[in-house]
């Protein structure tokens, strides 16, 4: 029997039985060494290898897919994400319930952005947020129901209150103590749903927090910080993997000390630790385009895409939350109330990932890499997922 035939976008494909064998033809499928031009075996929602179709089950398609010549890839992930949809992932309004709805509103309403897995980021808060909001955030798998869960994303509260950027000052924490395993876990709680912290590596006892975090799996990101290099390196050593949005909310470029962005071409920074990976948002607002380049350019293997988008992603413009903060939204800037502080952005994925290929001329392999492989393996670098 023949297999029934369609095209990638036709309505037969929400339709598809239980068990039935889906062969994707003429698509190019992104690959790590690039894109290649396969067919795609798809079963109950498992990708197959075509030598088990082929020798062990000895069987055609039940349907095949025409893709006309388009891209197959990973399903995007946003390692940095506020929240989306009029929904703010650092705002507890009421009850458990009316959280995690909006948790999966957001996370339904990112398939549409080809946004396949994310961590909800919860800025500088109150501890009553992270015991509230924490145990919410726990890991789940993606679905045709919506978008995976990583884990939270914690950008705070042990940040640099002069690189704060929007997060509340009043709520920035400036040093762990002498026991930073016993303020982490006051602040925050169970460490058990925490994927990434963003840390200034600057702060007393940083470094020690840093060294506790990695043990219990979670990616320590340095950021939000006034840092010279040298403790830059010294996170890097205790086991930082990531940079927070670079050059954003830190030290701008020095010849005489890079502070942060230095991490990028340091040569204590050694092949133990790579690849460094870096946080950049690529909306023509967050990042120049020239400095977009000089990303590119230095350390291409390190670049994840982040949209760092706030509740306001998809909405109008207006006013919108940000944690306790207000923010005003006009087209894609993001403006933190009564300053000229950006606060987070209004970009999606897809939108990203073309303004990095514009700006830098990069292939859109390495563009698609930047929001699906590399932060996948950054996400893994120490066992969290």
């Amino acid at each position: 029997m023949q297999p029934k035939r369609v095209k990638y976008d036709s309505d037969v494909l929400s339709t598809i039985a239980d068990n039935q064998l889906i062969q994707f033809i003429n698509c190019s499928i992104l690959k790590s060494n690039g894109l290649k031009k396969e067919h795609l075996w798809v079963q109950n929602g498992r990708i197959l290898d075509e030598r088990i179709v082929f020798f062990e089950q000895k069987r055609m398609a039940d349907v095949q897919v025409d893709c006309d010549g388009l891209i197959l890839s990973p399903g995007f992930i946003d390692v940095q994400l506020n929240g989306g949809f009029g929904i703010d992932f650092s705002t507890y309004n009421s009850n458990d319930d009316d959280y995690k709805s909006g948790l999966s509103s957001v996370a339904k309403q990112l398939l549409t952005h080809g946004v396949t897995s994310f961590a909800p980021t919860v800025i500088t808060s109150s501890p009553e947020i992270y015991h509230k909001v924490l145990p919410l955030l726990k890991r789940s798998n993606a679905s045709s129901e919506g978008a995976g869960i990583l884990g939270a994303h914690l950008e705070g509260p042990f940040i640099c209150r002069d690189k704060k950027g929007c997060h509340p000052e009043q709520l920035v924490i400036t040093s762990l103590g002498p026991n930073p395993s016993e303020t982490i876990e006051k602040v925050y709680g169970s460490t058990e749903n925490i994927a990434i912290v963003t840390m200034a590596p600057e702060l007393d006892g940083a470094q020690k927090a840093i060294e506790y975090l990695v043990e219990k799996g979670t990616v320590v990101s340095v950021g939000h910080s006034s840092a010279k290099l040298g403790p830059g390196e010294e996170a890097v050593m205790a086991g930082a993997k990531m940079i927070t949005h670079l050059f954003n909310a830190m030290q701008s470029y020095h010849h005489r000390d890079p502070g942060l962005i230095g991490l990028l071409t340091s040569s204590k920074v050694t092949s133990d630790h790579l690849p460094l990976y870096y946080g950049i948002i690529s909306d023509g607002i967050h990042t120049h385009d020239s400095a977009l380049r000089i990303a590119y350019h230095t350390h291409p293997d390190g670049l994840c895409l982040v949209t760092d988008a706030i509740a306001a992603l998809g909405m109008a413009d207006g006013v919108h939350r940000l944690g306790t903060q207000t923010i005003h939204v006009t087209g894609l800037e993001a403006k933190l109330d009564g300053t000229d502080t950006t606060a987070g952005s209004v970009a999606s994925m897809p939108y990203c990932i073309r303004h990095l290929m514009s700006a830098t001329g990069c292939s859109i392999e390495f563009a698609l890499h930047s929001a699906t492989m590399k932060p996948d393996a950054m996400i893994r670098s120490v066992g969290s997922v």
